[in-house]
């Protein structure tokens, strides 16, 4: 036998001591709604918005806080508070037991048709408005029959009172934005009043530039909204302060749409639009 002096190479892989540590194992995590994760190819940060099928498999749709979105592959590539996680399908939760109330806070009657539309109608100075009443009055005038219409800005009231002649069985409830006194929108308010018969229609208003005013702003994240400069377009002014996009109209549709999805219920309103409103489906639902 021919004896090595040097011995082993101390260097060769049989001898060198490993000090890599194997990967970490990702934990399976559902892709619920409002989870904050983190794509690892791209360092995507954002919330899940929802898990959809597309081209025959799920991905999840993540939300950044400047409102973009983007769509991955569910599966692994993700973290979450800065461990591995593999997403999975949020979990299929049991059909939820029928509310005992409405949004509006009305005993929720289950199983009821909607009306047949009234005479009367309830107009709104425009789309936001309508949406909001929607959301959180719908079943409410679903039932009374009463339908919602937009009046395009309260400019137009005297011109369209005089197209829909109200009458004791036509009467007009008329929700206006900025109603306060000595407003521009009262002189034009109280100048249409004087055109139609007392008692056939009834203009309340709300107190805020515009109707995001009326959602609360704890909601977003507010203390309180915000005072926009005279000269700069408020929504956009608005949107800017929130740091989100505001360079065109796609962008305050979508920043009101994210405003609207805050309110679940009557509760997230301010009380100076939830009377005015509960006032006007009186006015139109009186026998």
């Amino acid at each position: 036998m021919t004896h090595d002096r040097y011995g082993q190479d101390v260097l060769s892989s049989a001898q060198r001591p490993t000090h890599h540590r194997a990967p970490r194992a990702s934990t399976p995590q559902a892709a619920e709604p409002g989870l904050v994760v983190e794509e690892v190819t791209t360092g995507w940060v954002g919330a899940v918005v929802r898990v959809e099928k597309s081209g025959g498999q799920h991905v999840v749709v993540l939300e950044d806080r400047k409102g973009r979105t983007r769509t991955f592959p569910l599966g692994p590539g993700f973290w979450v508070d800065g461990a591995p996680v593999l997403l999975t399908p949020p979990a299929t939760a049991p059909a939820p037991a029928r509310p005992a109330r409405t949004a509006s806070g009305s005993v929720a009657v289950h199983g009821a048709q909607a009306r047949v539309a009234r005479g009367s109608r309830l107009w709104v100075e425009g789309k936001h408005d309508a949406e909001l009443v929607e959301k959180v009055w719908g079943d409410d005038l679903r039932l009374e029959g009463v339908v919602v219409e937009l009046l395009d800005g309260v400019d137009n009231l005297a011109d369209a009172l005089a197209d829909f002649r109200p009458e004791p069985g036509r009467r007009v409830g008329v929700l206006v934005d900025h109603l306060v006194p000595g407003s521009k929108e009262q002189r034009i308010a109280d100048a249409a009043l004087r055109t139609v018969r007392p008692g056939t229609v009834l203009v309340l208003g709300h107190p805020y530039v515009d109707v995001w005013q009326a959602v609360r702003p704890e909601r977003i994240g507010l203390r309180a909204w915000p005072t926009i400069e005279r000269g700069t377009e408020w929504k956009l002014g608005i949107l800017r302060e929130l740091g989100w996009p505001a360079d065109e109209q796609a962008d305050v549709a979508r920043g009101w749409q994210r405003i609207l999805r805050s309110v679940r219920s009557y509760a997230d309103l301010e009380p100076s639009l939830l009377g005015r409103v509960e006032e006007l489906i009186d006015f139109v639902t009186a026998p």
